[in-house]
């Protein structure tokens, strides 16, 4: 079912849903359904793998569940060169007519507490996919997200009446650097400055996203300025979310990479405290 959806392929859920009823009658439809809403959880939150279009996932999945949606990525080479395809692939931003369906509400998040630990699989599954950390490594996807919301906001503060500061709007990320903790410089209309981060996927809204230690902490010292803006679904139907303040108050935050820096120590010690430990990434979920 990933593979047909990673080579752009239609899939009939209706009929798929009554083939599996066939294979495995003990199963209804719903409990087809609800399965496959868990194996979209495992491929996300397990697997860095993209989820399975139109089964919102619910992460209340069994444990031994894991281990066989990891041996199927694990045998299945077509789809994970599609996979890799389609995040590593160049894209071109695209031009939207009206801007009206673009932003849309948070998605609700599905059978879990926001706050609850991610678990830690590492010792137990059988393969590892970095899908998500590739597709966020393209930085043809990142800056035509960046344009889109760009534009987006250009049209917003002229919409308002506040044309001056729509001409005023700025792409900092590449006009100051990109060391300062957000994308673009917006404003509201009485003249204050919005701080913007742009987060795209080409998959759906509830996809997880990785966001530096610098961009969270700048979201903190800047919370009452600060907007993510989610772009999602890039490359059939783009739209986002926005969602203002500290990204810790929305988002889980579990650290996914360190930095390891030797410490000065004696040639005979064997201390546990020869690796300084920096975070350098954050795996987001909402």
């Amino acid at each position: 079912m990933l593979r047909t959806q990673e080579l752009g392929q239609t899939l009939n859920k209706a009929e798929h849903n009554r083939r599996l009823q066939s294979r495995i009658p003990a199963r209804s439809r719903g409990a087809i359904e609800f399965k496959h809403a868990n194996i979209s959880a495992v491929l996300m939150e397990v697997y860095d793998a993209p989820q399975l279009r139109g089964y919102l996932p619910r992460f209340n999945y069994q444990s031994d569940l894991v281990i066989p949606v990891g041996r199927a990525l694990a045998a299945d080479r077509v789809l994970d060169e599609a996979a890799l395809r389609n995040v590593q692939s160049a894209v071109e931003t695209p031009l939207l007519d009206s801007y009206d369906a673009f932003v849309v509400d948070v998605p609700l998040r599905a059978t879990r507490k926001l706050r609850e630990p991610r678990k830690d699989w590492s010792t137990v599954v059988p393969i590892k996919r970095d899908y998500l950390q590739r597709e966020a490594a393209n930085r043809s996807l990142g800056l035509a997200g960046e344009a889109l919301v760009l534009e987006y906001e250009a049209r917003r503060l002229h919409a308002l009446g506040a044309r001056g500061l729509a001409d005023r709007v700025e792409h900092v990320s590449q006009t100051r650097g990109d060391g300062l903790g957000h994308d673009i410089l917006s404003f509201e209309t009485d003249g204050r400055e919005r701080y913007i981060e742009v987060k795209t996927t080409a998959y759906l809204a509830e996809t997880p996203f990785f966001i530096s230690p610098n961009e969270a902490a700048f979201s903190d010292t800047h919370a009452e300025q600060f907007h993510l803006y989610r772009v999602f679904d890039f490359r059939q139907s783009p739209r986002m979310f926005v969602l203002p303040g500290a990204v810790g108050t929305h988002w889980r935050l579990d650290p996914v990479s360190f930095r390891a820096t030797l410490l000065a120590h004696r040639a005979a010690s064997q201390s546990n405290r020869s690796r300084l430990l920096i975070p350098i990434a954050l795996f987001v979920m909402l």
